[in-house]
């Protein structure tokens, strides 16, 4: 007898020649596309940190490129200028995230995990807050500040910020706890845990990513603000620094080292804060712990 072995060859289709060329051809376009994107979004920067280290002499013969020697004095000359309204602003950071972050995870809390009548109604009442221009306000918060005789005192510059924070923040807030398991709380309830343990022991130390969140939107908004400071103050010593960076060029208008090199010591804070909180930045937004997508 015979054995008949068959084999059977399997056909393997290769990929069309020309396709990879295109995705290559279509990830270089990708690369280079961003790189001009982030090239031009750094330019301003390193122009300032370049003109930062030029005297007056230096700026006028070269604009654009860094020349020597570099004068590291004018970050020193900056400082001296800029340290009273750095100061002022970062009181006014800290007590801003500590009375927001407080009020909008309590406000969050409860309406992420109460039932109640009327539970709606607040949440649809607060973003719809959302969507009034704060500049509606303007008048109306500088006329109440002057009765209160608030102005230039740090409550004028705090008061607004908490106003205007709570409201995003308790959406943040709500939507970051509603995502914690419900597990979590009906475990700590049979085991007699009241509406405060449930809260500091449970959503407060896992809300921190959000935490965070709020905090950097609200420092955000606090060394940007401008047109309220300048509105409301008009003491030296209680002006945040993107006010007092406008009185350091009308004192300094024409030594443009030193001016230039305040500019960028005054964006320091950010960046660093934005570089090494970053991923906390996101998990809040996403509703997640660093680390766990």
């Amino acid at each position: 007898m015979s054995t008949v072995v068959e084999t059977r060859t399997e056909t393997v289709t290769a990929p069309p020649v020309g396709r990879r060329p295109r995705r290559r051809g279509r990830q270089w376009g990708i690369k280079t596309a961003l790189s001009v994107l982030v090239a031009v979004s750094l330019f301003p920067y390193l122009f300032m940190l370049s003109t930062s280290l030029k005297d007056n002499l230096q700026f006028a013969e070269s604009y654009w490129a860094p020349v020597l020697p570099l004068h590291w004095e004018n970050y020193a000359t900056a400082w001296k200028q800029i340290q009273p309204y750095m100061v002022a602003s970062i009181v006014v950071a800290a007590a801003s995230i500590v009375a927001i972050v407080l009020l909008s995870l309590l406000a969050g809390f409860v309406l992420a995990r109460y039932r109640f009548p009327g539970r709606g109604f607040f949440f649809a009442a607060i973003a719809v807050l959302m969507m009034v221009p704060s500049i509606s306000s303007l008048i109306p918060l500088f006329v109440m500040m002057r009765d209160f005789d608030l102005l230039n005192t740090y409550p004028v510059l705090i008061i607004p910020h908490v106003a205007g924070g709570v409201v995003l923040g308790t959406i943040l807030m709500k939507t970051f706890i509603e995502g914690i398991p419900q597990e979590l709380f009906d475990a700590a309830r049979v085991d007699g845990a009241g509406a405060p343990r449930l809260f500091l022991s449970i959503a407060l130390p896992l809300s921190m990513p959000v935490i965070g969140t709020v905090g950097l939107i609200t420092i955000n908004g606090v060394w940007n603000d401008f047109f309220w400071p300048l509105l409301t103050i008009t003491e030296n010593e209680l002006r945040t620094v993107s006010v007092g960076l406008m009185f350091f060029q009308g004192q300094a208008g024409t030594d443009y080292g030193p001016m230039f090199a305040g500019y960028l010591l005054a964006s320091l804070p950010l960046l660093l804060l934005f570089t090494f909180l970053s991923k906390y930045f996101l998990a809040g937004v996403q509703g997640g712990l660093p680390g766990s997508h």
